[in-house]
């Protein structure tokens, strides 16, 4: 049970102080743009990286023990339901595809086929580490997927950065990352490596991909502490035409706004899991209401969620998020608009986003 709790420090939680005494959240003025923060440095302190989007300090250990031994669990009769389901996917048919197509593969993994150029985000594809249960394994010709062009990495966490996955194709790929990860991915033989600061992109003709701040953190070990690393979230503008914005993980801010008046975002893809209970996670991971309320703030035309399913990283049951997300999006007179996938499935691109068929 203790290596259980260390596992989850990783992953949720860690003091307002550190090494250094160096501080990992601040606050910056209100009428800053995010290009502002991002072109002035000010998420950069000491080495590490700082939080500005976050007026609060994350968990600390003591946080974490209560929530893991001392509280109730609401959701745990519900864990019944909660049951494994195998993943197939026939690459053959996503690679024939001359258009754009999005594939929900596992967790937070997807692969994105831009007119014959694949972009794998955060590949997890052989489970994490004991006690944490997969109930949406990969079968073996799954993991077998075509190597992509493009590896993005949203941030160092275990459940989006696995260096088992990625060494499957260290020698093929660009693997594009936010600041803080070259000693990883050369560790694991990646010849192509890109690092990205906040709005930062990435050109490959007319394909652009762009780094965003998002409402996070990172830590790959409790020992050097959090925020060695950079997060973020990413703009990618297709050849194909449409515009997709990946969340990764994130809390909500109140900057979709801001984004959205940036951007055209076609396909808002929100990593929705890991959200109870509320007072743990909420300066973490994005809950169903406020992803709803971050979708209508960045004006995208349509909305898919992932993150959930693959992993029990929170309280609530691992099928729940797509179930309450329905919910809320019925609620604000949306649901046409929700784009609803399940592991496994892609989703193909006709004129415009969710005209595609599964």
């Amino acid at each position: 049970m203790i290596v259980c709790v260390v596992i989850f420090s990783t992953t949720f939680m860690y003091a307002s102080e550190g090494p250094a005494e160096v501080s990992f959240v601040t606050r910056l003025p209100a009428e800053m743009t995010l290009k502002e923060i991002s072109r002035n440095k000010l998420h950069h302190s000491d080495g590490r990286f700082i939080n500005p989007l976050n007026s609060r300090h994350y968990r600390d250990f003591t946080e974490l023990l209560k929530w893991k031994f001392f509280s109730t669990n609401e959701f745990k009769g519900l864990y019944k339901d909660d049951h494994v389901i195998e993943v197939s996917i026939d690459w053959s048919r996503v690679q024939s595809h001359t258009g754009l197509s999005i594939t929900f593969v596992t967790h937070s993994t997807l692969m994105i086929m831009d007119k014959g150029t694949s972009i794998l985000i955060d590949p997890v594809l052989y489970g994490l580490f004991w006690p944490i249960r997969d109930f949406t394994p990969l079968d073996e010709s799954s993991r077998q997927i075509p190597d992509p062009a493009y590896i993005l990495i949203t941030h160092g966490h275990y459940d989006h950065l696995d260096k088992r996955s990625l060494k499957q194709f260290a020698g093929f790929s660009r693997h594009i990352s936010p600041l803080g990860y070259r000693d990883i991915l050369e560790d694991i033989g990646a010849q192509h490596i890109t690092e990205l600061d906040w709005f930062d992109a990435f050109n490959d003709g007319p394909r652009t991909i762009i780094l965003l701040p998002c409402n996070h953190w990172t830590m790959r070990n409790p020992v050097t502490g959090p925020n060695t690393a950079l997060w973020g979230s990413y703009v990618i503008k297709t050849s194909a035409g449409p515009t997709i914005y990946v969340s990764g993980d994130t809390a909500y801010f109140d900057r979709f706004t801001e984004i959205g008046s940036e951007f055209e975002i076609d396909l808002a893809v929100f990593n929705l899991g890991a959200y109870e209970p509320r007072w743990f996670m909420e300066k973490s991971h994005i809950s169903p209401e406020d992803t709803v309320k971050a979708f209508i703030e960045l004006g995208a035309k349509k909305l898919m969620v992932i993150h959930w399913g693959t992993f029990r990283l929170g309280d609530e049951p691992v099928h729940l998020p797509p179930v309450a997300i329905k919910e809320q999006m019925e609620k604000a007179g949306l649901s046409d608009r929700l784009v609803e996938i399940r592991h496994g499935e892609t989703l193909f691109f006709d004129d415009t986003p969710g005209t595609g068929k599964k």
